[in-house]
């Protein structure tokens, strides 16, 4: 409906061909309105409309914009501005680069997917929020305006054992570890997003999509009480970012995404099932169950219906799925522009949020999908069940290794794999090191201005003209889909630059001193001004250039405070020798012998001690 509300206003102004094919796509809506949102119809129709009407020079137009009634406004709802240099992604949902096209250029809406806090996060999940953290950096150096919103589990089924595992409440342990996510966020120079909301803060909002699919013919109470949505009713479900076969849903198989691995919890990431009516329907709302469920984990919303009547859904907690849907609509309306995450989640989380959002909403849910590949250890993805994960300042205890992990994975290919290893860090820490060096050495030059340095008109500087290049290369490939590894050669070729400029100036110092009548050329100031310049702009979206801070309790020298005795072991190592004796306990060698592998790599060794808790020692 909202789609034929937006076109009716313009057919009268249009031609009479371009009309034929508005009107004939508003009958195909009113014909077959479960096709409105499938990527065929949606995308086909609407290109074809927009074709006709942008050749009529007049009118353009927005499927996800009711309000433009002005061809000034709806041209701003549709393409950048002429300022803004265009950006291409690789769209997840139409599985090819595109332009990018936010709905109200230069404003940009992104969401993205957030931490489960109930463990600190590992290098692998900050590849991720390393990706979200360079898409939004490019965005606003193109001149884009972005609003961010990163959502916060805090409750799921895994808090739920880890809060009875540990004997402490949800809120004790969902805000321990997220105080842990926004510290190695800072560590990261990472820039924030506008929000971070909780799941738990938006219980109500979660009832209200329920409610609304459920008017919507899309969702139903089981005879236990759960509420799931029923995938046959919603056509084109399992096909939006992969192509998904019944068949394999309906043997419970994994889902391969082509991202490098099978996807997390296979069908599902629900860990309990309970009596719906198909095979294919994913939870929205888990009933309470006495026997596991916890009273600090459970609500019982009333959704007020219009009318005044009031609605109880039923005592339980969300299902994983369900958050994202409320919160993206909360905070950035119905149709958003971007949303990223990890490959993943494409199957289910992120097909299931397409299904709840557009069957709630009847508004398509997101333009552009943004997915990045794997951390890898060996030839394994790196996580928690596997056992092989490595926290943040577990894998980078120094603040070099730290920034040497932002450069490492800020300067790869995002959709790529990527492997994680000592030499990989080690080069960019080696990476790392030049930068650091050409730039303390052209900052020193320049402060000192140093005598007889040539500082004439940038027109007589070879290096100006050749940074000016340099940038405009960044640029073009930072606008192509992200393409970091190209952006990172101009970075370098504008550091050979001034390596050149002082190995120039320092040889002919050595020559001069061997013939008296020679005189020492001068530094070219102006272009290394212009290095000193490009570094600095290049910098807005590397984000490489900054202190890393303390980790709490650390002293100025980055040594702890407290008792070395009582925190010589870090306490993700900590985690490892907790998990290596729980495989142990239950006879499973193969994970406490990965265990104890993991432990090494950090640097330490554990010994059992018969009838005593193991003890551990730095190697």
């Amino acid at each position: 409906q909202f789609t034929i509300l937006t076109h009716l206003s313009v057919y009268r102004k249009m031609k009479f061909t371009t009309a034929i094919t508005a009107l004939s796509f508003t009958a195909s809506l009113l014909l077959h309105p479960s096709n409105a949102f499938s990527p065929a119809v949606y995308t086909t129709s609407l290109r074809k409309l927009s074709l006709q009407i942008n050749n009529e020079g007049k009118y353009t137009s927005s499927l996800s914009s009711s309000s433009s009634s002005d061809d000034e406004k709806s041209s701003s709802t549709s393409s950048a501005s002429p300022s803004l240099r265009q950006l291409t992604l690789y769209n997840s949902l139409t599985r090819t680069k595109t332009p990018f096209v936010p709905q109200s250029s230069p404003h940009v809406t992104m969401y993205t997917c957030g931490p489960t806090v109930y463990d600190s996060a590992h290098v692998g999940n900050f590849r991720a929020f390393l990706t979200y953290d360079v898409l939004k950096r490019v965005l606003l150096y193109l001149g884009y305006d972005v609003d961010h919103v990163c959502n916060l589990t805090d409750v799921d089924d895994k808090i739920i054992k880890r809060c009875e595992r540990e004997g402490v409440t949800l809120l004790e342990l969902t805000r321990k570890f997220e105080g842990k996510f926004f510290d190695d966020l800072e560590a990261l120079n990472i820039v924030k997003a506008r929000a971070y909301p909780r799941a738990t803060d938006h219980i109500d909002e979660m009832a209200q999509v329920i409610i609304d699919l459920e008017q919507n013919g899309l969702a139903y109470q089981s005879d236990e009480g759960s509420w799931y949505f029923a995938v046959s009713k919603k056509e084109g479900y399992g096909t939006r970012l992969v192509n998904l076969d019944p068949e394999q849903l309906k043997k419970g198989a994994s889902v391969s995404t082509g991202g490098g691995g099978a996807q997390r919890g296979g069908m599902d990431a629900d860990e309990y099932d309970a009596e719906k009516e198909g095979v294919r329907d994913f939870c929205l709302w888990k009933a309470f169950k006495p026997e596991f469920d916890r009273e600090d984990a459970t609500w019982d919303p009333v959704v007020e219906l219009e009318g005044g009547e009031k609605r109880n859904i039923g005592k339980g907690r969300p299902g994983w799925h369900l958050e994202c849907s409320a919160m993206a609509r909360k905070y950035l309306g119905d149709t958003i522009d971007l949303h990223a995450g990890g490959v993943d989640l494409k199957f289910p989380h992120h097909e299931n949020e397409i299904a709840q959002s557009e069957g709630a909403n009847c508004a398509p849910f997101c333009n552009c999908w943004i997915h990045n590949g794997f951390v890898n250890i060996g030839d394994e993805k790196m996580s928690k069940s596997k056992g092989n994960f490595l926290t943040l300042r577990g894998a980078c205890p120094t603040s070099d290794d730290v920034r040497a992990y932002r450069y490492l994975i800020v300067s790869s290919q995002y959709r790529n794999p990527l492997s994680f290893t000592d030499a990989a860090l080690g080069a960019a820490k080696g990476a790392l090191k030049r930068l650091d060096r050409a730039k303390a050495m052209i900052n020193d030059a320049l402060s000192k201005g140093v005598d007889g340095a040539d500082s004439s008109d940038s027109g007589d500087s070879d290096i100006v003209a050749t940074v000016d290049k340099e940038i405009a290369n960044f640029e073009v490939a930072i606008a192509d889909d992200l393409s970091m590894p190209r952006a990172s050669a101009s970075l370098f070729s504008i550091v050979k630059l001034a390596e050149k400029e002082f190995k120039r100036v320092t040889k002919a110092a050595k020559d001069s001193d061997i013939d008296e009548s020679d005189v020492v050329p001068p530094l070219d100031l102006v272009g290394l001004t212009s290095v000193q310049q490009a570094l600095e702009k290049m910098d807005q979206v590397f984000g490489i250039y900054y202190d890393v801070p303390k980790q709490k309790g650390e002293d100025a020298d980055g040594a702890d405070s407290a008792s070395e005795d009582a925190l010589s072991v870090p306490e993700d190592v900590m985690d490892l020798v907790a998990q290596r004796s729980a495989a142990k306990d239950a006879k499973d060698w193969e994970l406490a012998d990965t265990l104890r592998s993991q432990i090494t790599v950090l640097g330490f060794s554990v010994k059992d001690v018969k009838g005593g808790d193991p003890v551990v020692s730095k190697v």
